[in-house]
């Protein structure tokens, strides 16, 4: 089960490159066939780190069989966009994973609270002009 997912980001590789010429002229199929390679990416890359808390950079990359590079340039973007939790320390070719924390809910709580507020404080505003 495992080899076929790493197996299927190489086959949706050669496939693309097989079928280069005429997927070149559908800039629609393009742009589809890039977010799906994305997403194929990102999911089997997650994959791969999930059990690690420490994994190397070139491990990954030999495991899904793709370039240093584009591993190492995914997994930062996959950090960035907040999709999962680490660091890439570049100096070592190590991705640290941290666990998934619960963010702190006082935002959350705070902003509920506001909007509480600002519907009493629209009642009390309608209160006081039926007296007046």
């Amino acid at each position: 089960q495992w080899y076929q997912r790493r197996v299927r980001v190489s086959i949706f590789n050669k496939t693309i490159a097989e079928y280069d010429d005429e997927l070149k002229k559908d800039t629609v199929v393009q742009n589809h066939l890039k977010a799906l390679y994305d997403n194929l990416l990102e999911k089997n890359l997650v994959r791969i780190i999930e059990p690690y808390s420490r994994v190397q950079i070139a491990h990954v990359a030999e495991t899904i069989n793709l370039p240093y590079d584009i591993v190492e340039k995914k997994l930062s973007q996959i950090i960035l966009d907040k999709k999962f939790s680490g660091i890439l320390d570049q100096g070592s070719g190590v991705l640290i994973v941290y666990d998934g924390s619960e963010s702190d809910q006082t935002y959350t709580y705070a902003l509920d609270t506001i909007t509480h507020m600002g519907k009493v404080v629209d009642v009390l505003f309608k209160k006081a002009q039926k007296l007046s």
